[in-house]
């Protein structure tokens, strides 16, 4: 039978019937995330967005998952003539959101998230439900204000920090740099080396994202965690807070009573704040100091508008601690911990874990909803299988992918060197790049409003083979380029994996009944030379562990052979008439 378009319309027309009839599809009303509802995608399976009410933009729940709470941070409002419940006293990001006031800081976060309206933006913060960390000493020195709540799209986080055996402040400050270059929304300063105050400070000074510390690092520098008093704590906090540092990492919640739980863990205490202060516990048979003296904290950090990232001490280390009772117990002192730092006006998000099986990742984000009022969930990883050190970058994304589909608003990055060493440069790169995966795949799959957009351009590129378009709308153009012209390097209509015969997207581009390849704006003329590998092209290739570097340089010089250099530089594209000259060209 001939098959023209309209047998194929008819056809499908068909199928479809057919297969919604047998096959009905969870379509939830969660929106469409490509803004032109381009492609044949029926769209997302999230639930429907919801922003101004508890579940804003989220995954279905399994049976057994915790339910939503009911309660938000209005309930928890400090006393009528307190300080801040007036526009004369109000200082944080809270504080003005529930006195109704739109911020310049949250009509900024509006136009980096256009998914949301300025008045959302300030109605989430008012609820609890998003923050914007964003100390007032810091916006004086050029940070550019962003938010963290499961509204707004999926942020990422970069750990930096000079430790006593490796790096400094020149390094760290680079990493700083790199990050951000790479995807990073937010960096913590984790620095136990070194003059934390002078590298802190210059980190600051530089960065336009918001810095993140655990203060506890410099409480100690100078002397043992046994010595640890109120006043070294109140002091070091205020330091940090004139510096500028946009949220601190407390670690309140780990409390003298949840210390038995521990026992018969296999890998312990994980964080650093947490094995310190359960040392200090122990050696002082008493409470936890940063839970006794939270009220000031909170009092604090209020003057500066610094967020609290309640810190999750008990968190798994090893998949067989996850979803424990230590660490369930002190999830639930953080959100005792959230209630009262919302009755102080301070802006509030929670740190979870961690190491955590697959099965279980969606109940611990959807506890934390439930304990903690909503209040933004920032997860290290979490970590889904042990055994690939070296490869923790990739255990982690799998992981937080999940955790974010599920509720995570913020996902602390792993990177290759995670349980092994302090990262290098290639190693912050390759962490943030998975984790801007995890996060923009999350983002997608809920349904957030012009997610997709960018996939379905490049969706069109790659459809047209319109290889220098498909380049420039990837995330890491550089690396796409050097990757295709390390076998193929002319700008051709198919690529080295399948040949000229074999590709299906060419072969699809000509059947005249599709659609496929024939956006307008995505044409291209004549296959092109591309033009020789930069040394940041040739030096990822390096870095790659497949090539050596005797091959990198044969391939760089292979390239420049057939392109003008005569300026010290490859010149433009140079044209090749035709598939089978571009073919044959490889054969030079």
């Amino acid at each position: 039978m001939i098959v023209t378009y309209g047998t194929i319309a008819s056809m499908k027309d068909t199928q479809t019937n057919v297969g919604l009839r047998e096959h009905k599809l969870p379509m939830r009303g969660a929106a469409n995330p490509s803004s032109q509802e381009q492609g044949t995608a029926p769209g997302s399976f999230a639930l429907e967005a919801n922003v101004g009410g508890p579940t804003t933009f989220s995954s279905p729940d399994t049976p057994g998952m915790p339910p939503v709470s009911t309660k938000t941070a209005w309930d928890f409002m400090p006393e009528p003539g307190s300080v801040g419940t007036t526009l004369e006293t109000a200082v944080t990001q809270l504080e003005f959101a529930r006195l109704g006031v739109v911020t310049k800081e949250m009509k900024r976060v509006a136009e980096r998230e256009p998914h949301l309206t300025a008045e959302q933006i300030r109605d989430e913060i008012a609820a609890g439900r998003l923050i914007i960390p964003a100390n007032i000493k810091h916006l004086e020195k050029g940070l550019d204000p962003m938010a963290i709540g499961r509204a707004s799209l999926t942020k990422v986080n970069a750990n930096m920090g000079a430790s006593p055996v490796s790096s400094g402040m020149d390094e760290e400050l680079e990493k700083l740099h790199w990050s951000v270059k790479w995807g990073a929304d937010t960096v913590m300063d984790l620095s136990t080396g070194g003059d934390l105050n002078a590298c802190r400070s210059a980190i600051l000074k530089d960065s336009t994202v918001p810095i993140g510390t655990v203060p506890i690092y410099s409480m100690i520098m100078d002397s043992k965690i046994e010595d640890l008093t109120r006043t070294m704590i109140m002091d070091e906090l205020l330091n940090q807070a004139e510096q500028g540092v946009d949220y601190f990492t407390i670690h309140a919640g780990v409390l003298h009573e949840h210390i038995p739980y521990i026992k018969d863990r296999l890998i312990g205490i994980v964080s650093r704040g947490g094995s310190l202060l359960a040392k200090w516990m122990i050696h002082h048979g008493g409470q936890n100091p940063m839970y006794d003296c939270f009220d000031d904290i909170c009092d604090l950090m209020r003057k500066y508008d610094v967020s609290f990232s309640l810190g999750d001490g008990l968190r798994p280390g090893g998949l067989a601690d996850a979803t424990d009772e230590a660490q369930i117990r002190e999830l639930e002192v953080l959100g005792e911990l959230t209630e009262r730092a919302w009755a102080k006006g301070v802006q509030v998000m929670v740190e979870g874990p961690g190491h955590v099986s697959f099965d279980q990742v969606e109940y611990n984000m959807k506890l934390q909803r439930s304990l903690c009022h909503g209040a933004p969930f920032y997860v290290l990883g979490p970590l889904v299988t042990d055994m690939f050190p070296g490869y923790d970058h990739i255990t982690s994304c799998i992981g937080a992918t999940a955790a974010a589909y599920h509720g995570a608003a913020m996902l602390c990055y792993v990177t290759p060197k995670e349980h092994l060493g302090l990262p290098k440069k290639d190693d912050v790169k390759q962490g943030c790049v998975a984790y801007k995966i995890a996060a923009h795949s999350a983002d997608v799959a809920l349904g957030i409003p012009h997610s997709r957009d960018n996939d379905d351009e490049l969706t069109k590129a790659r459809a047209a083979l319109n290889w220098q378009k498909h380049f420039d709308l990837s995330f890491d153009p550089d690396f796409a380029r050097a990757m295709h012209d390390e076998d193929l390097d002319v700008d051709t209509d198919f690529c080295a994996m399948c040949g000229h015969d074999w590709c299906s997207v060419r072969i699809s581009k000509e059947i005249q009944e599709f659609a496929s390849g024939k956006d307008e704006n995505y044409a291209w003329d004549k296959p092109t030379v591309s033009a020789a590998l930069t040394i940041e092209q040739k030096e990822i290739l390096e870095h790659r562990g497949v090539l050596t570097p005797e091959e990198v340089h044969k391939l760089a010089s292979k390239v420049k052979g057939n392109v003008d250099t005569s300026n010290g530089k490859a010149a433009c594209h140079s044209d090749v008439s035709d598939a089978d000259a571009s073919k044959a060209m490889q054969g030079a």
